[in-house]
């Protein structure tokens, strides 16, 4: 990471994480972690474990296995060796990233002396009320939107403004190159495996296997098109997933119902989403409750492809600034089919992305850090 803030007095950071899997939270610990060690600060994550650690590890970091995350009575147990490793580690800084683990890290800090700094990032629109409101008891709480800020102010009256900084999450430009298209082989690969996409324009809606993600608005535009004579293909990014049957199930029932067998594949989490996005004629985020960011729509426009999502939340307001011609009402069938139809015909220019860069986000959590150990 390049133009970082100054490296001294070394720093030793902590990250309190539920733990290391998959998901906005984790992936933003990792870039965090990462950059802390590239300017030579110690970043140390706790957590239940999980696939990442792996790579936080080689990427210089040391992480401390210990379940913090698991709503039970028996996770107010690890509350002593949470201290004791507290204790140990002599932290300047404590960030916590959820809920439960935030609470633990809150009062394994009382009696330790010198008290860390106890910086609290809220990554989601959590249901308001006590349990929620320890995310919002940081030196410094960050909120990953304009959307997240107004809602943490609106329902919290008491948290003071200053204290919350909006820094949103960044992807690499580099892994999400502007005008970006897979080679000949990979295409053949993917359309021998899923021939079903061939042949005409591709809609992906990509997305974990759960309702909120909007698959089945995902599948009635997929038949508006096809009675309004306009001839697309679906892909259900991610929605396979163990645990998911019964959902997926529905899922194909619906698509049977609407008569799209043919034009609508479901398949599991796949690693080269970059190339999926990048033959995409349309990205889709049909959310039907807000989402605090969308990282899926700053992903595809750094690919130049369009995006035709919801206009509330996270979503809404990055497509107001970065997409605006791909916003329509959240529920809006009518505008959806219609909008769709416009963008398929002729998608307005799509610029190189300027905003949302992995490195601004790493920059303004060091800088605030900083702020934070400089009081």
């Amino acid at each position: 990471m390049s133009g970082s803030v100054d490296t001294a007095p070394r720093l030793t950071v902590v990250q309190l994480i539920p733990a290391l899997q998959s998901g906005g939270a984790e992936r933003s610990a990792l870039e965090v972690a990462r950059a802390l060690v590239q300017v030579g600060h110690r970043s140390v994550v706790i957590s239940a474990g999980g696939r990442l650690v792996e790579q936080l590890v080689a990427e210089g970091s040391e992480h401390i296995t210990l379940d913090i995350g698991r709503k039970s009575l028996a996770t107010l147990r690890r509350l002593g060796a949470l201290r004791r490793r507290l204790r140990e580690l002599k932290p300047d800084i404590v960030h916590a990233r959820s809920r439960l683990p935030a609470w633990l890290g809150w009062w394994a800090l009382k009696g330790l002396k010198p008290r860390p700094h106890f910086v609290t990032t809220v990554h989601g629109l959590n249901s308001p009320g006590r349990y929620s409101s320890i995310l919002l008891r940081g030196e410094r709480v960050i909120v990953v939107s304009q959307t997240l800020r107004d809602y943490v102010l609106g329902h919290y009256r008491w948290l003071e403004p200053g204290r919350v900084r909006v820094i949103p999450r960044g992807i690499d430009p580099a892994a999400f190159p502007y005008g970006h298209r897979p080679d000949e082989a990979w295409k053949r690969a993917f359309f021998a495996e899923y021939p079903a996409l061939a042949g005409a324009p591709l809609l992906t809606l990509p997305g974990r296997g759960t309702r909120l993600k909007g698959h089945h608005d995902a599948i009635e535009l997929l038949a508006d098109l096809k009675r309004r004579g306009i001839d697309a293909r679906l892909l259900l990014l991610g929605v396979i997933e163990a645990g998911r049957e019964a959902y997926v199930e529905e899922l194909r029932a619906l698509i049977r119902e609407r008569g799209v067998e043919a034009q609508a594949v479901l398949t599991p989490p796949r690693s080269d989403v970059r190339d999926v996005y990048a033959i995409s004629s349309l990205i889709l985020q049909l959310s039907n409750k807000p989402e605090s960011f969308g990282r899926t729509v700053i992903e595809a426009l750094s690919l130049c492809r369009p995006v035709l999502g919801y206009a509330h939340g996270g979503v809404g307001e990055l497509l107001a600034e970065l997409y605006p011609a791909g916003r329509v009402p959240p529920g809006d069938r009518e505008r959806l089919v219609e909008r769709a139809a416009e963008l398929l015909r002729v998608a307005p220019p799509i610029p190189m992305l300027q905003s949302y860069r992995l490195e601004d986000m790493q920059q303004a959590v060091l800088a605030l850090y900083g702020d934070v150990v400089a009081g």
